[in-house]
């Protein structure tokens, strides 16, 4: 009886299933669950100012120092945005900041692409001294050249003009530019080229048919980082800019903090509205530039 009883008890045991080890399924959907969880996290913390800006915009101002992290309006304040549109001269500081960064992106773009042509596909004594010559240029603090230019933009009688902020802009982007695109280029075989060599296309046909379309992802990227310094840079605009028909978007966000210091809903309504653009940018773009840096780590 009692070895009957063992034998059954061993049989039993034997028989349940092994819990020790869980099948690879199991194990990723655990490991996505966890990239899930984090990446939730990392997106609520992301984007937890932009919430938290959008909605003191729409408080009246003895709404916002009652107690809480985000409260919601008792009656939506629109009318902080057409107060900031109005009072703040958006508009026209608007369209300013527009045409500076929208030439420097413009600027940026055509000469990162043509220069890193250069400097990828072509053989050339001493391009690679130019090229780290070149790329220096990122180590150089922005404002360092502040007061130099500023005496030089005097003496040439270009302070008060687009073109004093534009020049700039476009220079201290221009590093960044040549680096992504000269790794985006070498990802692009060669043969590519000489096929579009041989069917006819000069050096600007390649460049602008061939290489151009393809290094799309990598131009969205240099265009939006250099977009937003650009919309977003204030010491250089005031530096460089006294009168009120050159004067860019931060200014607004500047003047209307210090004038309405007070009216606090209507500043969160001006700070919300000058990154309206760039969010929208990103947005719609995102997918490209995701694609822009992670292309020149893959060579070959």
């Amino acid at each position: 009886m009692n070895t009957s009883s063992g034998y059954s008890k061993e049989l039993s045991l034997e028989s349940l299933p092994d819990l020790s080890h869980k099948s690879p399924e199991h194990h990723s959907l655990l490991t996505k669950g966890l990239i899930l969880a984090v990446a939730t996290i990392g997106a609520i913390l992301q984007l937890f100012p932009f919430i938290w800006l959008l909605d003191f915009s729409l408080l009246k101002d003895s709404e916002i120092f009652t107690s809480g992290i985000l409260k919601w309006p008792n009656q939506f304040q629109w009318i902080n945005y057409k107060d900031a549109w109005t009072m703040g001269h958006i508009l026209p500081n608007f369209i300013n900041s527009l045409i500076i960064s929208g030439a420097a992106v413009a600027i940026v773009v055509l000469f990162s692409l043509t220069m890193g042509y250069l400097f990828t596909k072509m053989e050339w004594r001493l391009r690679g001294f130019f090229l780290s010559v070149i790329l220096m240029g990122m180590m150089i603090p922005v404002y360092s050249t502040l007061l130099p230019n500023f005496k030089l933009y005097h003496d040439l009688g270009m302070l008060d003009s687009y073109w004093v902020l534009i020049i700039p802009y476009a220079a201290f982007n221009l590093p960044v530019g040549v680096y992504i695109m000269t790794g985006f280029l070498e990802t692009i075989p060669k043969s590519l080229e000489e096929s579009a060599t041989i069917d006819g296309c000069g050096t600007y046909g390649v460049i602008f048919r061939i290489i151009a379309p393809i290094t799309k992802p990598a131009i969205v990227t240099i265009a939006i980082m250099t977009f937003i310094p650009c919309w977003n840079e204030f010491i250089m605009a005031v530096t460089y800019i006294s009168k009120d028909q050159y004067k860019t978007l931060p200014f607004s966000v500047y003047s209307f903090a210090s004038q309405f210091w007070a009216q606090y809903s209507k500043q969160f309504a001006v700070f919300m509205v000058s990154a309206i653009p760039i969010i929208i940018l990103y947005v719609l773009l995102n997918e490209q530039v995701t694609k822009g840096v992670t292309a020149g780590a893959v060579k070959g």
